[in-house]
Formats: structure tokens, C-alpha cells, sequence
């Protein structure tokens, strides 16, 4: 049985080293969170996988840019005009709601009411949504008593709420940089890692002899001050991207779109083990695209609390590069020399949270084997935190000593844990539950003739085979 409510994912995050809530000793920090031993492990093994998979493209190389660039960069961007989510207040429960988050936990017949009001069709999707957050937004003075005559219903309260006319919410951190306050612009803590791509694009280009297409990865920390940050690390305030840009001649955007969509989807069930019927693409509509966008898809996961995005693939055309040449005044051209010819490049984004892929590899790794009352996690081997729970039938007669020669022998190339408390069953459960795939267990009978019983955590099924033989069986089949 594979999961149906995101709490049991919690519950056992905290409870096998995952992730654990920030600051719990002080009450917690809400929308923050900690990555345990084994959440760390898995991380890394995510991020590692997306890394080789762009590295593996002649064409592609990596980034490390500064969180804090110089603030007429996110103007330039758009961030400071445009990076804005409209919010309303329940004037009665004093709480606070990003509109489009609020609308997605609303009856069918309160959406109807509210297209009826705004003269919108409703086509019962995504998109709807945001043309209904867009249009109160733009019109807040005309429709500001709408989500009210819609019934619109707090999902805190239960009743029908009080609301406020909608309003922008820029969801940029500022801070100061220096020891003085008064030193002019704001510095923000970067709300995506894409445009320290953007601005060091030619100088990779010119270091590295790139020719166009050509793309450039980045892997780093961004922060973004979300209205309402819920459904566990889905979305926070602090989380980690995956990006990379691929820069592409202006008359080959739209096959480098598709290019790029086929490979990214197939990189989810081919890299991560996620079910195809788990995934699909979501496409903006023209009038709900980001200011920078000519088209834009988003993949999704089927998440036990509904389908959410977990990457973004979006053809920004030049629009940053343009925008950076006229703020900064410096030439963003690319120069073709074969051709002799400038311009400034189309580009293709893929965005992918860290933090989301963790999320979806724990969904959907999670399994309930009521059979045999236990609970699995059935991670796929290059992402399991430890590949190999070492056990010893007994605390004595050499066994120990056995175990942690074998422990020692193994774990240089495949990492193991070592574990000799309680029953052989209560340790293969306990690991199962960690999503380690592989059990040995070392007895008497190892120290007779050298062999061991190796036990697979999906099927049970336990095999004895030669001490030799172990990376062997490993290997096929893992």
C-alpha cells in the first residue's frame, strides 16, 4: 500500500534522521527544517544524479555564483516590479493567504461563483486559478468584496471569511550589506540562482571557447519569503535549486523546448524510479506566462496531497540578457564568428527544487506491507543512504569481530551500518523502514565455513552465499 497522507512522511523523517523541524527546542521556526544523517545522504545522492546528468552533456558546464549580487541585478530581472504574490487577510481570524493557494482548497461551487462574478470561464484547472488571482488583483477596487459573495471559506476557521482586497506581497529577503544602513540600494537574498547564470554567461562562454547552444548548471541555495509556506519541505522559505540555462540561437527555441522536456521527464523515471502514471506536464496559459516567458511547462507530481510542480521548464527568450544590457549598459551580444553574426541568445530554463525531488523520492518510495506489518521504504539502490545493514546473530563467540571485518571490507566502496541490538527481525525492520536495501547477517556458521546470509529488503527472500561473493550478488541485483 503506498502512501495517502503526507503526515505518515513526516512522522518518519523525524523519526529515521530524514529531516527534522528547525529549532525545536525553542518551539520550531515554521517553513524550516533540518536535513538529518540520512537526509543529508539523500540530498547528495539526488543532486548528484541531476549534476552527472547535465555533465554528461558535451555542451553544458557548471556555476557557483554568490547568493548577494548587486541589487540593480533584480532590477533588471523584474524581481523588485514583478516578483510579487497577491494575498488576502481574513479580517476575522487575523490569518494571512497567498489567493491561488487559498482558491486550490476551495469547493467546485465556490470557483464557479467567483468566474461567475469575474466573467471568467472556468476550465477547472490551474490556469483558472490564476486568472482568477490575476484579474482580483488588477481589479482589486472593483471585485474587493468578491471572495466573500463567492464564499470563499478560511480553511482555519471553517466559516465564511471576512476578506481583504487582494494585494501584491514582494517575496524578496532584504537585508544590508556593510556595517551601514544608509549606504543606498537594498541587498536581497537572491530569490532564484538563474540570474547569476545570466550575468556571468559571457564570461563562461569566452573562459570556456563555448559555441552556442551551449548551457550552464548551478546548484545552490535560494530564499523566498512565501506567504504561506506548508505541505512540509514542498515549499519553504529556504530551499535549494537545481538550474541549468541553455542558451540557444533565437530560431531554435521551440526545438530546443521540446528537446529539453523529453529529457528532463525521462530523467525522473529512469534516474530517481518514479512511476511514469506519477508525473505529467502542466502548461501555463498565454495570460497566465511570467513577464520573461513565451512558453512555459511545468512537471508535476502526483504528491499525497494533490499534484504539485516539482520543475519548471520555460523559454525566457532574451528577454534577462536584454534587460541586463540596458540597466548595466554592457553588450550581452553573443558574436558568432563562423557567421559573422550577433545576437543575443534565446533561453531554455530548466528549474527543478532539491527539496521537492526529496520529497517526491520519499512519496514515492514509501510503502505500508501490511502483510507482514512493517513499513518500507523502497528507495532505489544509488539513493539509499546506506546500502548495507551488517548484523551478528549474537553479541559474542567471535561474531562481532567477524561482522565488523566484513563492515570494514564492504564499506569502502558501499556504505554500510552496523547494527547488533535486538532481534535479527526488529534490525531488518528497523533498516527497511530507512530504505536500506541489502541485510547480511554473520553466524556460527559464517566462522565455519565463511559464508553469510544476505536478505533483500523489497521481496524478503534471504539467500546464503559465500563472504567472497557479497559484492558479487550485489551487483546483480541491486
Amino acid at each position: 500500500m503506498s502512501i495517502k497522507h503526507l503526515d505518515k512522511i513526516v512522522s518518519l523523517c523525524k523519526r529515521k534522521g530524514f529531516v527534522f523541524p528547525n529549532s525545536e527546542i525553542y518551539g520550531g521556526l515554521k517553513a524550516s527544517y533540518d536535513y538529518g544523517p540520512l537526509g543529508v545522504e539523500l540530498k547528495k545522492a539526488i543532486s548528484e544524479k541531476w549534476w552527472k546528468a547535465m555533465m554528461n552533456n558535451s555542451n553544458i558546464v557548471g556555476l557557483d555564483s554568490s547568493i548577494m549580487v548587486h541589487p540593480d541585478v533584480w532590477e533588471a530581472s523584474g524581481h523588485i516590479a514583478n516578483f510579487n504574490d497577491p494575498l488576502t487577510d481574513n479580517k476575522d481570524s487575523k490569518k494571512r493567504y497567498r489567493i491561488d493557494d487559498l482558491l486550490s482548497q476551495q469547493k467546485s461551487k465556490v470557483i464557479d461563483a467567483l468566474c461567475e462574478i469575474l466573467s471568467i470561464e472556468n476550465k477547472n484547472d490551474n490556469n483558472t486559478l490564476d486568472k482568477i488571482s490575476h484579474t482580483l488583483l488588477q481589479e482589486s477596487d472593483k471585485y474587493s468584496n468578491a471572495l466573500e459573495s463567492a464564499g470563499v471559506i478560511d480553511p482555519f476557521s471553517g466559516n465564511i471569511g471576512k476578506w481583504t482586497p487582494a494585494t501584491q506581497f514582494n517575496l524578496m529577503f532584504q537585508t544590508n550589506s556593510g556595517p551601514s544602513e544608509k549606504s543606498g540600494k537594498s541587498i536581497y537574498l537572491r530569490p532564484e540562482t538563474a540570474q547569476g547564470i545570466y550575468i556571468n554567461y559571457l564570461l563562461v562562454q569566452n573562459s570556456m571557447r563555448l559555441k552556442v547552444p551551449f548551457g550552464i548548471a548551478q546548484i545552490g541555495k535560494a530564499f523566498r519569503n512565501e506567504i504561506i509556506a506548508r505541505n512540509f519541505i514542498f515549499r519553504t522559505r529556504e530551499f535549494e535549486q537545481m538550474e541549468m540555462q541553455y542558451f540557444v540561437h533565437p530560431s531554435e527555441d521551440e526545438s530546443s523546448m521540446e528537446h529539453w522536456k523529453d529529457k528532463r521527464i525521462s530523467f525522473y523515471s529512469e534516474e530517481l524510479g518514479i512511476r511514469k502514471d506519477n508525473l505529467k506536464f502542466h502548461q501555463h496559459s498565454e495570460d497566465a506566462l511570467a513577464h520573461y516567458a513565451k512558453d512555459a511547462f511545468d512537471i508535476e507530481y502526483n504528491f499525497p496531497f494533490g499534484w504539485g510542480e516539482v520543475e519548471g521548464i520555460h523559454n525566457r527568450t532574451d528577454f534577462d540578457l536584454k534587460e541586463h544590457e540596458k540597466l548595466s549598459g554592457k553588450n550581452m551580444m553573443y558574436f558568432d564568428a563562423l557567421k559573422n553574426e550577433k545576437y543575443h541568445p534565446f533561453i531554455i530554463e530548466t528549474s527543478t527544487g532539491l527539496n521537492r525531488l526529496f520529497l517526491m523520492v520519499l512519496c514515492e518510495s514509501y510503502y505500508e506491507d501490511n502483510e507482514n506489518n512493517r513499513t518500507v521504504l523502497k528507495l532505489p539502490f544509488d539513493l539509499a543512504p546506506n546500502k548495507i545493514v551488517i548484523c551478528p546473530l549474537l553479541k559474542k563467540d567471535g561474531l562481532p569481530e567477524k561482522a565488523k571485518e566484513i563492515y570494514d571490507s564492504i564499506n569502502a566502496t558501499h556504505k554500510c551500518v552496523y547494527d547488533q541490538q535486538g532481534s535479527i527481525g526488529k534490525r531488518y525492520y528497523r533498516q527497511d523502514e530507512a530504505g536500506t536495501p541489502f541485510g547480511i547477517t554473520i553466524d556460527h556458521e559464517t566462522l565455519e565455513d565463511n559464508s553469510i546470509t544476505i536478505r533483500e529488503r523489497d521481496s524478503m527472500e534471504q539467500h546464503r552465499i559465500p563472504v567472497d561473493n557479497i559484492l558479487k550478488f550485489i551487483l546483480e541485483n541491486k
